[in-house]
């Protein structure tokens, strides 16, 4: 690893949230009336045809070395996107995307706890910083959050922090492009049945929001995986913290959601984990005179 693919892997992240949190804007604007099994179908055949160009095009084969974990990854991803698209269409944008980010913690511990990753001290200080955010952020002004919108997005969150650590594990075999590739291919089957139960056509401009939830989700995922295998879990998903703030920004243009004092305090926090999650630059090498 050279001494820049560090930070490049870190721009990589931070673009993978931009990425996310304008696929969330889909979801919340198509979700009031399509149901989340047909837009997570949605998302899954775009990511299956970009995907399955992509590793055509690199020469790779599709199916990898470690199938069953392979396998494993695309079902904690796939139930924990239904989980998040759910609590999209029930929640404010903010709250959703603030309870998602519990697993940034989870998955830290776990990369500790099964990777044997190390905490380093800006982690240490990142992490509780972001965590303070998420607190502060979670409460916005309004009536209560719906109870399944909560249930649904804390159940998202332990989903995505166990798949999280999955990638780190897998990227030190499987090719990122292979790893993506999965998710449409477990997600796919698991959807069909259930948008056979309640189909609804999309009409006009659902198309276009149903097509930018799997653009932007391929763009997310892209970044994603391409940081995760290049750092480790906890300050790759320490710098996913900056999502809740895209969406505290997107909640307030695009959907009136007001932003409390407390929530820009809270984004502010959270920036700051984000910049405290960078990798630091290694200084030049000085040759002996």
């Amino acid at each position: 690893m050279t001494a820049t693919e560090p930070r490049r892997a870190a721009l990589a992240l931070l673009a993978a949230a931009l990425s996310f949190s304008l696929m969330a804007v889909c979801v919340k604007t198509v979700g009031r009336r399509i149901p989340v099994a047909e837009v997570v179908l949605a998302r899954s055949l775009v990511s299956l045809a970009l995907c399955g160009a992509m590793v055509r095009a690199a020469g790779l084969s599709p199916w990898g070395q470690r199938r069953w974990l392979l396998t494993l990854r695309g079902l904690l991803g796939s139930i924990a996107l239904a989980c998040v698209f759910g609590a999209l269409t029930l929640l404010p944008l903010a709250t959703a995307t603030v309870l998602q980010y519990l697993y940034p913690t989870l998955s830290a511990l776990a990369g500790w706890h099964w990777l044997g990753e190390r905490l380093g001290r800006r982690l240490l200080l990142a992490i509780p910083l972001g965590w303070l955010g998420v607190l502060l952020v979670c409460a916005p002004p309004g009536a209560a959050p719906s109870p399944l919108g909560i249930l649904l997005a804390l159940a998202g969150a332990g989903l995505t922090a166990l798949a999280y650590v999955s990638v780190r594990e897998l990227g030190r075999t499987e090719p990122a492009l292979v790893i993506m590739l999965y998710f449409p291919l477990t997600s796919l089957p698991l959807c069909l049945p259930f948008v056979a139960l309640d189909p609804v056509l999309p009409q006009g401009g659902e198309w276009l929001w149903l097509l930018g939830v799997g653009l932007f989700t391929q763009l997310g995922q892209m970044g994603l995986t391409w940081g995760l295998v290049r750092l480790p879990v906890a300050p790759a998903t320490a710098l996913g913290y900056a999502q809740v703030t895209f969406a505290a920004l997107w909640g307030w243009l695009w959907f009136g959601e007001a932003l409390a004092p407390a929530t820009a305090l809270g984004a502010g926090l959270i920036l700051s984990a984000t910049l405290l999650s960078l990798p630091a630059a290694k200084p030049p090498s000085r040759r002996a005179t």
